[in-house]
């Protein structure tokens, strides 16, 4: 059976986790911790991505984000192969770090925001890393400690989970601290690290008995939340798919995103697909590159190799190409 494609849209909360090859080591010392964690500030920054909860276990990780105009995608694919290849460099050794396919869960903020940074956060206990909320309260490699100012972080965004706690920092901490602890006594919570609804309301024979009482559900493994963000979620992925799709069947290609791009520029083709340093004449192959790949399906590489660019090149411009068409309010097809 084919992989779901991962669902994404600006402004989406994800529960990332991330696991190393076979369950191997992804952190051998403090050292690679230390070199994870300013990569991901770096990454974070860059790509205009918020962090609410984080935490370092030695062969996986988890990270609670909410994604800006950069895709989940872009941002773990920046953050996974720089670290995987000063790691490989540190340790001499070859081949894949991470599992070829990351989880990447898709979360509905209310009522799951609080329970996810709770569980994130609770990790280094139930993996043995530190012994109790004391040892918790200082482990450096968790975002707890920034939550509870013993660390000061830039990249964290402490103030929107302190917020919910109350105004006052010191009793926001201390409220904050008895909501985690209190998640010890809970125990695993399987359905915020994957499962979806099914798992949430209590496994298939809870779900089969709310069904005979006429309760319905719509579940995906790759989504956190109620039904009707489920299909609220699945429907804004589908019409995407399903635009995808007309355009290709209307038999639209690389060059009809050419003559739109040259249209809204006042360009031709050739000074389109020439290289330039000019800012205008970037801006116009970034969007050229985004269309080419969100709209028309085609890979970086395929429109990297049609636009002289690398495929990592061709990337940069698809991510740089969203934020000009957003900002610019600039369509594909016009009304």
């Amino acid at each position: 059976m084919p992989r779901k494609s991962r669902i994404d849209a600006p402004g989406a909360l994800h529960h990332i986790i991330c696991r190393g090859i076979e369950r191997r080591a992804i952190f051998e010392d403090d050292d690679d911790r230390d070199r994870f964690v300013e990569r991901l500030a770096v990454v974070l920054e860059q790509t205009g991505t918020l962090c609410y909860a984080w935490a370092l276990i030695p062969n996986h990780f988890h990270l609670l984000i909410r994604t800006g105009s950069i895709p989940v995608a872009g941002v773990m694919r920046r953050l996974l192969t720089g670290y995987a290849v000063n790691f490989n460099l540190r340790h001499r050794r070859r081949g894949h770090l991470f599992q070829n396919r990351y989880k990447s869960i898709l979360c509905q903020e209310e009522p799951y925001l609080l329970g996810l940074v709770r569980y994130i956060q609770l990790n280094p206990i139930r993996a043995g890393l530190v012994a109790d909320m004391q040892s918790l309260d200082g482990y450096p490699y968790c975002g707890h400690t920034r939550l509870m100012g013993k660390i000061k972080s830039g990249f964290q965004d402490t103030e929107k989970v302190l917020s919910m706690f109350g105004q006052a920092r010191r009793e926001a901490r201390k409220r904050y601290r008895d909501f985690v602890r209190k998640g010890l006594a809970a125990g695993k919570r399987p359905e915020l690290a994957g499962g979806g609804l099914i798992r949430s309301v209590g496994g298939w024979r809870a779900l089969k008995e709310l069904r005979r009482e006429g309760v319905h559900f719509k579940s995906d493994e790759r989504l956190l939340g109620d039904s009707d963000f489920v299909d609220s979620v699945l429907k804004a992925a589908d019409e995407k798919l399903d635009r995808r799709y007309r355009l290709q069947a209307e038999g639209y290609g690389f060059e009809d995103v050419v003559a739109r791009v040259c249209e809204i520029y006042h360009w031709n083709r050739r000074e389109l697909l020439s290289w330039g340093k000019q800012r205008r004449r970037a801006m116009a192959r970034s969007v050229l590159a985004y269309w080419a790949v969100r709209e028309l399906g085609m890979s970086a590489r395929e429109a990297g190799e049609k636009m002289g660019l690398s495929p990592s090149a061709a990337s940069r411009c698809v991510q740089r190409g969203e934020r000009v068409a957003a900002s610019d309010g600039l369509v594909f097809e016009k009304s």
